[in-house]
């Protein structure tokens, strides 16, 4: 009996202490979770206030968007467009545009165009993004013998690649002038010179910006002529943006061609309940007149996508 009376003291002794040190430790783990919800905030409103000054809204939506594989897949096509749109805009956005126009198709023609007109809609923005990537990239690419002197000028001055890279970022104008602070923010940050610009070739696809990424790749590997080898680009650059500029020039009327193809079947089909009021809502009355007007309206945009493809030249 003395025995377990001795033992009594340093029992509730130790208990003491294991429970401050649990408590010190849920303490501990509380204010590390606090603090990692507070960073992950501050990292995902980080884009609330762009250069522009413009506030962003669903930022709540956006967080839990880009917290999702297609949200992420989103939002790099918005970057590589060079919007100021994050994904929640973007689907907000479309998705308005859709309802608007389900509802306004269904009044103005009839019920059945309203389904078709949210799917063109989503269709039409997702056609939007991909526009405006190609422009971004055609842009880039004109500014790529420009980007070659610079680099070639930095580097017959003694400076190194990195610096180079850095300079040419603050002297030229977007889109290069964006695309290059970010590589340059990657070297600055540790990584290495072939995963930057690998990072930037993935962005801004084109078989110029891959021949000068390979070169600096190069160079900057083996340590060889950097200087002549970015002049000789500099030429070879200047020479396939002219081409490419009188390729675009030829081509510019069957372009055109591929837009007015399908706004004259609408436009036909407007004028058509415009003659005979009535005419379209009894024609989607039946299915056969329905799977005409899908049959329809699919090679339209068939033959839209089909002009497209056979206007696109790489060169």
């Amino acid at each position: 009996m003395d025995d377990l009376t001795h033992l009594v003291a340093p029992t509730v002794v130790a208990t003491l202490v294991a429970c401050i040190f649990g408590i010190v430790g849920l303490q501990t783990y509380a204010a590390g979770k606090a603090q990692r919800r507070s960073l992950v905030d501050r990292l995902s409103d980080a884009p609330a206030l762009p250069p522009t000054g413009r506030a962003r809204r669903f930022s709540r939506l956006d967080r839990r968007m880009r917290a999702t594989r297609a949200g992420r897949r989103l939002e790099r096509r918005l970057a590589a467009t060079g919007l100021e749109v994050t994904p929640a805009e973007y689907t907000v956005a479309t998705l308005g545009a859709a309802a608007g126009l389900w509802l306004l198709a269904a009044g103005a023609l009839a019920p059945f165009f309203g389904p078709l007109a949210a799917v063109i809609t989503v269709w039409t923005a997702s056609g939007f993004l991909a526009r405006q990537r190609r422009k971004r990239i055609e842009k880039f690419i004109n500014q790529l013998p420009e980007l070659s002197r610079i680099l070639a000028n930095a580097t017959q001055a003694g400076l190194a690649l990195r610096t180079a890279l850095g300079m040419a970022a603050d002297e030229m104008e977007a889109p290069a002038g964006e695309e290059l602070a970010k590589v340059a923010d990657k070297l600055a940050v540790g990584h290495s010179i072939d995963d930057a610009l690998g990072e930037l070739a993935d962005r801004l696809p084109s078989r110029e910006l891959v021949v000068l990424v390979t070169t600096l790749i190069l160079s900057n590997r083996a340590g060889g002529t950097v200087v002549s080898s970015l002049r000789n680009l500099t030429q070879t650059l200047e020479e396939r943006k002219e081409t490419r500029r009188e390729v675009r020039t030829q081509l510019s009327q069957v372009t055109v061609t591929a837009y007015v193809v399908p706004l004259m079947g609408i436009g036909t089909l407007l004028l058509t309940d415009r003659i005979a009021p009535g005419s379209i809502d009894r024609m989607t009355s039946s299915f056969l007149g329905q799977a005409a007007v899908v049959t329809a309206f699919a090679l339209y945009g068939l033959g839209f996508l089909v002009i497209r493809r056979l206007s696109r030249i790489d060169v």
